[in-house]
């Protein structure tokens, strides 16, 4: 038997502008915007928000969007999407490619936006359907950890109203058309951590009267490797990425400092406290062993926590998007080590959530990919961050039908 949420998602989406929401969608790819810095894109939203009959506010949290529809008496259901892209040069070769040099939509936070105006406007129109408040929040500075705090903090439920449930989805590698849920941990928590190591700074001929930074570095690098390898369980999910290293001026100039950017993925805050107190005393003692004139300087920097799902709260969502999509089309695919600064809208875990992946590699893409299993496959497809990452634009109409079957599950039936 096929619920009212599933039956009304299907009626409120059976004629979705899927040519104005594809070009929306190659508009926002071919104009990407760092954290922070998404003026044209939360400017964008807000102007598809106001026409769709929301109560619109442009600014909060730095460059976030929020849009409110209260419909009667029901529970505030929060939908969010985030805007920003990544210091990334495309390599796709679309014709709706970057525009922007250096910078590209590597994470499909533009298909992310695409998804919630369809959404937004689909249930505006619907409005006769369901009763409670929608809020829906374009959220800026996901890629660096400070959007979703820095909404929070500047007032977003006590200005907008306070949501009795979140719900949020994103895109990801594998073929078209699967929607994963897990009903626990879905995602890990992030840590960034920046080393300076201190040395002593002089000619590349005399390096006897210095104190070289960069060989004290590369001993960094190679032993931090053993933190996840050598110092944690099997068990122990975890990763540890330097993924930037920076010294010197010259070729014949033996710097001053050093300095290692790493960012830790974790599933537990016992594992992520071990793994810091890891790289302290590794920093400490090569530093130490290389006769450095100073102790190195470690810094924890961003941090997003891990996304644990309300279990009853996805299990209704999972269970909408089984009725819409197939039985077969939702799965558990158990927890990634990547992560998200949502759970930072949940405000302590204090608000329910519910955060689903949605797969969007080319049919033609997942069936060229070398290997004959879906992991082999999965781990041939160009994945979020990568230069080659090119979401299917036929999945536009599914995210939209995601959210808004996910919304009405929630919210009271009018």
């Amino acid at each position: 038997m096929t619920s009212d949420a599933a039956r009304t998602a299907l009626d409120l989406t059976a004629e979705l502008p899927v040519t104005d929401l594809e070009d929306l969608y190659r508009d926002l790819h071919r104009h990407p915007e760092l954290s922070l810095r998404e003026h044209r894109t939360a400017a964008t939203l807000a102007g598809r928000l106001k026409d769709a009959g929301f109560e619109t506010a442009e600014g909060v949290g730095g460059t976030g969007v929020v849009g409110r529809l209260g419909n009667g008496d029901g529970p505030t259901v929060l939908l969010r999407a985030d805007m920003d892209a990544l210091p990334v040069r495309e390599e796709t070769g679309l014709p709706y490619a970057s525009e922007a040099d250096g910078l590209m939509h590597a994470c499909g936070h533009d298909l992310h936006v695409t998804w919630l105006t369809g959404a937004a406007t689909a249930l505006a129109a619907g409005r006769d359907t369901w009763r409670g408040t929608l809020l829906v929040i374009g959220q800026p500075a996901e890629e660096t950890g400070q959007g979703a705090a820095g909404m929070v903090a500047d007032g977003l439920y006590e200005r907008f109203g306070r949501p009795d449930v979140l719900l949020g989805q994103h895109a990801a590698p594998g073929p078209a058309g699967l929607y994963p849920h897990a009903p626990g941990l879905i995602m890990s928590a992030s840590t960034e951590v920046d080393i300076v190591v201190r040395g002593r700074g002089g000619h590349g001929s005399r390096p006897e009267a210095t104190v070289d930074p960069v060989v004290t570095a590369a001993y960094l690098v190679t032993r931090l490797q053993t933190v996840v390898s050598r110092e944690l369980a099997a068990g122990e999910s975890a990763v540890l990425t330097v993924g930037r290293i920076e010294a010197g001026t010259r070729h014949n100039i033996i710097p001053s400092e050093a300095r290692i950017s790493l960012n830790l993925r974790s599933q537990s805050e016992e594992v992520r406290q071990r793994m810091l107190a890891a790289i302290r005393r590794i920093a400490q003692g090569e530093c130490l062993a290389a006769g450095c004139p100073r102790e190195p300087e470690v810094t924890i920097g961003s941090t997003s926590p891990v996304t644990v799902n309300d279990a009853a709260t996805d299990a209704t969502v999972a269970a909408v998007h089984g009725e819409v999509f197939g039985t077969d089309t939702v799965f558990d695919p158990g927890p990634a080590m990547g992560s998200e600064d949502f759970p930072q809208l949940a405000v302590g875990d204090s608000i329910p959530y519910s955060y689903w992946f949605v797969t969007t590699t080319p049919p033609q893409v997942w069936d060229r990919a070398p290997g004959d299993t879906f992991p082999e496959k999965f781990a041939a497809v160009p994945s979020n961050h990568s230069p080659h990452f090119a979401p299917d634009p036929a999945t536009i109409g599914p995210g939209v039908r995601t959210l808004v079957s996910g919304a009405l599950a929630m919210l009271s039936t009018a």
